[in-house]
């Protein structure tokens, strides 16, 4: 048995239902990264709208770049920055965080970004395509495994070094006072 094109009922097609939920997935999720006040929500926040974002990638017939967004952004990126949250974050840590006092100038910087890109997006002629493009995943992939491999794995160490780096200087102790640079551990 085959399952309708378009929503039983209505005209509307799967796929636009489909774009509407990843959309107001993705937005949902974005507006509440920038407005929780839990630093470890916001974390998860943004890792699902990574994935709503993944979901739109998948729907425009680019498999790798959602595969891609899947795996270094939300498995590696997203997970990095909750683990250095985790890992240097303070008991005695404000509960308010800074950057949440200047809030509506934020707001209105936001509401100018978006005049602006509602204007361009009016502006702008967007020719309708048929059929999905077809992506090259395995020449991607070749070139990736076989062409870049250093400087990939060159990335990921330096990206691994300068983790590291980032906690140990969160999380040293506080030099007594009194003391030299030089004595701090």
């Amino acid at each position: 048995m085959n399952a309708p094109d378009t929503v039983p009922f209505t005209s509307i097609a799967w796929g636009d239902v489909l774009f509407v939920a990843l959309s107001a997935m993705l937005l949902v999720s974005a507006i509440l990264v920038v407005t929780l006040r839990d630093i470890i929500r916001c974390g998860i926040a943004l890792m699902a709208a990574f994935a709503a974002l993944a979901g739109i990638y998948v729907m425009l017939g680019d498999p790798i770049v959602a595969a891609t967004q899947v795996l270094v952004y939300i498995g590696a990126i997203s997970v990095l920055i909750l683990f250095a949250i985790m890992l240097t974050q303070t008991k005695n840590a404000p509960t308010r965080l800074v950057f949440q006092t200047q809030a509506w100038i934020a707001a209105i910087a936001a509401v100018l970004v978006a005049a602006v890109i509602i204007g361009a997006v009016l502006a702008t002629t967007w020719p309708a395509e048929d059929h999905v493009l077809a992506t090259a995943t395995s020449e991607v992939g070749r070139l990736l495994f076989h062409e870049y491999v250093l400087p990939f794995e060159v990335v990921s160490v330096m990206l691994t070094v300068a983790v590291i780096g980032a906690v140990y200087l969160a999380r040293r102790e506080p030099a007594a006072p009194g003391a030299r640079e030089e004595d701090r551990p």
